[in-house]
């Protein structure tokens, strides 16, 4: 990479963060640039201040000084990093015991310089060391399975979609004093407002059906689901008869009920590690499922019930194939994260 081809801001950070006090190599780390291209703008830095000034030491500069040092900075990129939930409050406290008085936007402010940003953290599944090793074997096992194995598995799941489950996260824009307008508020609703829970399938040539469960599922309400669903779904979905079935190891899929039925019924299924939602790409499709009921704005469980069923139809294949064309990338990821939490 050539020091010209780096935007401007990308330069001056480099500079800055050698200013600071760090060295190329760390620099070059973080900032994922060859050590090269750092050391030669740095040099390029120190060339152009000389010419136009005729030192390298630090120039007196207008407006107030940063009250944040170069160990203070330090200090705080070490806490972060060790613990990234560290609040900006409690960073404003840490430096308040070396005598550095700065306020919490300001310690914001320099983190974003460093590189480091406030997110909101991805919601992922508890994982043990058990359920690690599991999603690791089974990537592993499965990582030189031909790309046909996958486009004949008919992936399952279930999930619940809430009345107002998306709204609650929402951001809104509104003027001072105009927080309780009714165009503005969100309205809520005892318990929810009402869910319905539902179960669906698809494979690489698209959409299976989707049945929503009334009232509690057991292995008595899953087997009927199957019954119902399964077969018809590989017919139209056009499965070879080698296809499998893919389901989590949730009680009711493993009950000994269960298994008997999959036995009799000659349902071959894909052995699967607990606890692992990455390994599932009908994830992504609960999600597509979920943003477009509620962009309908459903106003009680008849219609969420109905904007499921009509929403679930009308899924591209082009979206189901895409998922199951790059399901090695998944597998690759899996491995790569060990086994743990990964991008998917």
């Amino acid at each position: 990479m050539k020091s010209k081809e780096l935007s401007a801001d990308l330069r001056d950070r480099i500079v800055s963060r050698h200013k600071s006090g760090e060295g190329y190599r760390k620099i070059s780390a973080v900032l994922k640039v060859p050590m090269s291209t750092v050391a030669s703008i740095i040099r390029k830095a120190i060339i152009h201040k000389w010419q136009k000034h005729g030192t390298v030491v630090n120039l007196p500069r207008s407006g107030q000084p940063t009250k944040i040092t170069p160990k203070a900075q330090r200090r705080l990129i070490r806490e972060v990093t060790k613990d990234p939930k560290t609040t900006s409050k409690e960073l404003q406290a840490s430096l308040a015991s070396i005598k550095v008085s700065v306020h919490d936007p300001t310690i914001r402010k320099r983190l974003g310089k460093n590189g480091l940003h406030g997110r909101f953290p991805r919601r992922k599944p508890l994982l043990s060391k058990k359920n690690i090793r599991a999603c690791l074997n089974f990537a592993k096992k499965h990582f030189n399975d031909c790309q046909d194995f996958w486009e004949n598995t008919l992936w399952t799941d279930e999930t619940k979609v809430e009345l107002f489950g998306r709204q609650m996260s929402r951001y809104i824009w509104r003027k001072r004093n105009t927080a309780f307008q009714k165009k503005i508020i969100i309205p809520t609703v005892k318990y929810g407002g009402g869910s319905v829970m539902v179960w669906g399938c698809f494979a690489a040539s698209g959409p299976g059906r989707l049945a929503v469960i009334d009232g509690t599922m057991n292995s008595t309400v899953y087997q009927k689901i199957l019954k119902e669903n399964v077969r018809p779904s590989v017919r139209h979905l056009k499965l070879k008869r080698s296809w499998v079935l893919q389901q989590d190891n949730d009680p009711k899929h493993t009950s000994k009920s269960t298994s008997e039925w999959l036995k009799k019924n000659k349902m071959k299924t894909l052995e699967w590690p607990s606890q692992s939602p990455d390994l599932n790409p009908i994830e992504m499709l609960w999600h597509d499922l979920k943003k477009a009921v509620h962009a309908r704005k459903p106003s009680n469980k008849a219609e969420l019930h109905q904007f499921c069923k009509d929403e679930w139809t009308k899924i591209p294949p082009e979206r189901c194939k895409r998922l199951i064309a790059s399901y090695h990338k998944r597998l690759i990821a899996v491995i790569a994260a060990k086994g743990g939490p990964n991008s998917y």
